[in-house]
This record gives structure tokens, sequence and C-alpha cells, in this order.
């Protein structure tokens, strides 16, 4: 049955139709109202805890100041500062300053309280002398004058930390000198070729010398 274009129009000025209208555009806006009024006290809208400035200052004492006022601390990373304490802060994010919401964590950089350890690079009787302690400074260590032994010159035979020889992959406190041995261009007489075994010569097995002497007839 085809609707007449009057019975159309009709519809458009029933009140039910205008009521329904209305009371949807109220409902609207009650939820955008609603959901504004939601968000502004969900994230604390115009509110905040001023973060304050944690560096330096020591874990325990910067958990209890936040505690206080209602956040919290986590350490997410270590480092390595030897004019500083250790357990003190040396970095924080939010960086001091910043406003937060309650609850809100801090996240902070804890200095370690000994030095890192690192493992030593391959440079024993594979480099240079200049080789070497360019390496070993660009790594953070500290370097002594070196020891000279009978050997190829500036070759490096060894490396010796707090009294003892160290190797290759050894890990060693960069608050600990390293010394190098190092071969001063000079050999001994009769050894061509000498071997040198972390820095020390090693010397002949006693089946290796000949006990051959030439007398001489009367």
């Amino acid at each position: 049955m085809r609707m007449k274009s009057s019975d159309f129009l009709n519809k458009f000025k029933s009140k039910f139709l205008w009521g329904n209208l209305l009371a949807m555009f109220v409902v609207a806006i009650l939820l955008c109202i609603g959901a504004a009024w939601w968000l502004n006290s969900y994230t604390y809208h115009g509110m905040g805890i001023v973060v304050p400035d944690l560096t330096k200052m020591n874990i325990s004492r910067a958990q209890k100041l936040l505690e206080e006022q209602g956040l919290q601390v986590i350490v997410n990373d270590s480092g390595y500062n030897r004019q500083l304490p250790g357990d003190c802060i040396l970095a924080q994010s939010p960086v001091a300053g910043s406003k937060v919401k309650t609850g809100r964590a801090v996240y902070v950089t804890v200095n370690s309280s000994s030095s890192p350890t690192i493992a030593l690079p391959d440079v024993v009787d594979n480099c240079s002398e200049r080789e070497a302690e360019a390496r070993l400074s660009a790594m953070g260590f500290q370097l002594t004058e070196p020891q000279r032994i009978h050997g190829e010159k500036e070759w490096v035979y060894g490396i010796i930390s707090r009294g003892r020889h160290v190797a290759t992959g050894d890990r060693v406190s960069t608050d600990y000198p390293l010394t190098l041995v190092v071969g001063d261009g000079m050999y001994d007489v009769g050894d061509s070729a000498i071997d040198y075994v972390d820095g020390v010569p090693e010397t002949p097995a006693e089946s290796e010398i000949d006990d051959f002497e030439v007398v001489n007839e009367p």
C-alpha cells in the first residue's frame, strides 16, 4: 500500500515523534556531560603532585618521601659514579618539577656501590703498546708505567692487575690500574727466538741443554 504525501507530512507533525527526538537529544547531552565529568575525575584534571628532585638522594629516603606524597619509586637501572656514595639516585623519570597524578611511579637510576667489571680485550700478544693503551683507556681503565722485558720492541706480552697476570676475557674492575708488560727491543745473547708466556720468558728444559764440552789434549 503506497503512502500518500499528506500522510508522510502528518507523521512529522506528530507530537510523539518530536517527543522522542527531544528525549534522545537530552539523553545525548547528559551522556556527554557525564563522560566529561568522568574523564576529569579519572585523570585528576587540573590537579597533580609535583615530583621532587631525587638526584643524589639515598634510595631509602627517596622511597619514604614519595610514599608520603602518594607516589611510588621503581629502580629500573644502575650506574656508577665514583664521586658519589652507593645507593644514591643518579637520574629520575619523570624529572623534578613534573606534575603527576596520585599513585604514579617514578623510575630512578641508582649508583652502584662498586665499580663495574669489564672483560679484557684481546691485546696480549696481539697488538702494540700504543694500540693496547688506546683500547684499554677507551674502556675506562687506568694504566701505570709499562713493565719492560726483553722481547720485540713495544709488543705487548702480558697485563698485570694487582700483582697478578690477567688474560683475555678476565673481568677486571676499572678501579684497579693495569700494567702492560712490553718488550724493550733487546734479546738475551744466544736466544734468537725467545718464547714469552704472560710476559715471562720461558726457559728451556734441562733436557734441551747441551752438556757437551770441548776438552783440549795435553
